[in-house]
């Protein structure tokens, strides 16, 4: 096994390799306006680090969000494109999974990252390992006293300490996080805790089409 895992839904663009005992490379920048401009550089820089080629990947993990329109599409369509250059299947996972594994909390607690327009994407664990809620996005305030209480594993915790006191590390994603997870649930033959490597937007992108178009042609 060796997987190639990526993820640009946060600020971080982050890359890793896993042979399925362990991460052999792993590179996390961060950076919210160059996910297209980094995410290749930094998936050749972990490949030269292990001294392995691109065809030595056996899958394809990716964060499918929830995040931003431009920069989680990034990943996204990066992994279709070697999925179908390698012909190797591509495993998708929730971004605040791979979060609330790289916490090692063993309790109930939540993940937030920063939805920007002062709202969050949150869910709620059981333990790092076990999702208690779907994704959703809101308002800090609107969630506080359901949180209330509860460690908020994040970036979206460390914005807005009002809501989230007890805001605990990581503050950015890993891949290396998220491809562990992802050579855990395979060795098990957990499949069926995978997502389609499909955007999970929330909300509408923050651009739109005008509504009312300017007439510049003759009647």
């Amino acid at each position: 096994m060796l997987l190639l895992a990526m993820d640009t839904a946060t600020p971080a663009v982050t890359v890793a390799l896993h042979d399925g005992e362990a991460v052999v490379a792993s590179s996390s920048r961060v950076d919210a306006r160059r996910h297209g401009e980094l995410l290749l550089p930094a998936v050749d820089r972990v490949l030269k680090e292990a001294g392995l080629t691109l065809d030595a990947v056996t899958g394809l993990v990716v964060g499918v969000g929830p995040g931003p329109y431009t920069g989680l599409r990034v990943g996204l369509v990066t992994a279709a494109a070697f999925s179908s250059a390698l012909g190797v299947p591509v495993h998708g996972l929730c971004t605040l999974d791979g979060l609330a594994y790289a916490s090692g909390i063993d309790g109930p607690f939540a993940v937030a990252t920063d939805a920007r327009r002062k709202e969050v994407y949150w869910a709620r664990y059981d333990d790092f390992r076990t999702r208690a809620t779907d994704a959703a996005v809101d308002r800090p305030a609107d969630i506080a006293e359901a949180l209330a209480g509860l460690p908020v594993v994040g970036a979206g915790a460390l914005l807005y300490p009002e809501a989230f006191p007890d805001a605990r590390d990581p503050e950015h994603q890993s891949a290396a996080a998220l491809a562990a997870l992802a050579a855990e649930k395979l060795v098990a033959g957990e499949t069926g805790g995978f997502l389609d490597p499909l955007p999970m937007y929330l909300r509408r992108p923050d651009a739109q089409v005008p509504k009312n178009y300017k007439v510049v042609t003759p009647q």
